[in-house]
């Protein structure tokens, strides 16, 4: 029997004209179900629905029908579907209410007025299937992105929810993070429960798929499982840096009294891609930081050329705020006094078709984009990103190698903190392995 039923399920965002689903029908059974395809396709609008939040959240019209273990999705209140689909996004801080790992988990229970003595029991079986048992008591901004990622998985188990969803969970981890969250997934259809995930990480996955479900333009088709395929990523062209762009002479910097990187030197030149690695929490994010000029160092010095900075953040969202995409790209062009037109970019990106949209509307790969697109236009002197391909296709991706590579012809110095080994393959001149609190090539 089907644990949720989609029926001819068409789906309009506010104010959009085009549908972001288009007649939708689909059946999801017990076991696990990978949902892929492009990004701006419509993958995190088809999980939506199955939790409600499109449309009682997001707002907009929908037609059709959709039924989750026979509940209306469409006459459901949220917090009644809660009970049954457990969902867990896609950026882990986002979810996170309480810094205690135990009280995070209890948080949903807490809202439904659980006893006490029930809710403690359910918090450790919650734990436990999630594998996290040894972090309770922790504080959860101690935590690295996996185990945070995990911890918003427990949170979402604790309701014993009957369908377990999750969209694109291991979009920013490193490969022991995604490994973790992966492997807990598997042992959630294990254990006999329903899951439905979106994931470009589909190598562990797939062999306990009952199902591969793909979204693009709104239409959704089925299929089995069947290998992913990858393109062999180029070497860089060979670089000729120029003068030093930025440099850090032993460099101690933290938050508060935790210490992060401890007597750090680096430096990076004109004309050349650093890739930094190591795991999460390691301290490549307070590196670009420092680098920025966003954090100031406990000791040591920190400098830079003169120039426009472009830095993407590891949470882009916070950098979207005009009314349309093309807003936001001639706002960083007047700033910068360039005489580009936004459409030079958004050609470069793929992202012509949502110029006109709301940025923070988008879908997780658009936006992603966009908030490239919003710091990238013109010849800036430094640029850093954190994370930059997080939630894209392959497609998205390429779009981004080629607009580095015109970046760094251009003389622009680049640092990129990523786990993308592909993309450091392909563009980074330099690899510095960032972890334990220092900085080693």
């Amino acid at each position: 029997m089907a644990i949720a039923r989609i029926t001819h399920l068409s789906y309009w965002y506010p104010g959009s004209t085009n549908p972001a689903l288009t007649n939708v029908t689909k059946e999801f059974e017990d076991g696990l179900t990978v949902i892929t395809g492009p990004s701006g396709g419509g993958k995190s609008t088809l999980l939506r629905v199955l939790n409600g939040l499109v449309p009682h959240f997001h707002g907009g019209r929908i037609a059709g029908s959709i039924e989750v273990q026979g509940m209306d999705v469409i006459k459901t209140p949220t917090r009644r579907l809660a009970r049954t689909v457990g969902f867990v996004f896609q950026d882990p801080e986002l979810q996170t209410v309480y810094d205690v790992v135990d009280r995070e988990v209890a948080f949903g229970l807490e809202n439904i007025a659980m006893p006490r003595p029930e809710m403690v029991g359910r918090v450790e079986e919650a734990l436990h299937a999630a594998g996290i048992s040894h972090l309770a008591g922790r504080r959860v901004r101690t935590l690295s992105g996996g185990e945070r990622q995990r911890v918003a998985l427990a949170s979402a188990l604790a309701m014993r929810p009957r369908l377990v969803v999750l969209d694109e969970p291991t979009s920013q981890l490193d490969p022991e993070g995604a490994a973790m969250v992966l492997d807990a997934t598997v042992r959630l259809v294990q254990q006999g429960r329903a899951v439905v995930i979106a994931e470009h990480r589909l190598e562990r996955l797939l062999p306990e798929a009952a199902a591969l479900v793909t979204v693009d333009n709104g239409r959704v088709t089925t299929g089995p499982p069947t290998p992913p395929t990858h393109h062999a990523s180029a070497r860089p062209t060979p670089s000729h840096p120029g003068p030093v762009a930025w440099s850090l002479t032993g460099v101690t910097a933290g938050f508060g009294s935790h210490l992060v990187l401890d007597h750090v030197d680096g430096a990076g030149h004109e004309g050349e891609v650093v890739a930094l690695c190591g795991p999460n929490g390691g301290g490549k994010t307070t590196l670009l930081r420092l680098i920025a000029g966003a954090l100031a160092p406990f000791s040591g010095k920190v400098e830079r050329r003169p120039g426009r900075i472009a830095y993407l953040p590891q949470s882009p969202t916070a950098l979207l705020h005009r009314p349309t995409l093309r807003a936001e790209i001639a706002m960083t062009l007047e700033r910068a006094g360039e005489s580009d037109a936004p459409e030079v970019i958004l050609k470069q990106l793929g992202l012509e078709h949502v110029a006109g949209r709301y940025p923070r509307d988008l879908s997780t790969g658009e936006r992603q984009r966009a908030a490239l697109a919003a710091v990238l236009p013109g010849r800036p002197a430094l640029v850093l990103l954190d994370e930059p391909t997080r939630g894209m296709d392959d497609a998205s991706r390429d779009a981004l190698m080629r607009l580095i590579t015109d970046l760094k012809q251009s003389g622009s110095a680049i640092v990129l903190a990523t786990h993308d080994a592909e993309l450091r393959t392909a563009l980074a001149d330099r690899v510095l392995k960032v972890s334990g609190g220092t900085v080693t090539t």
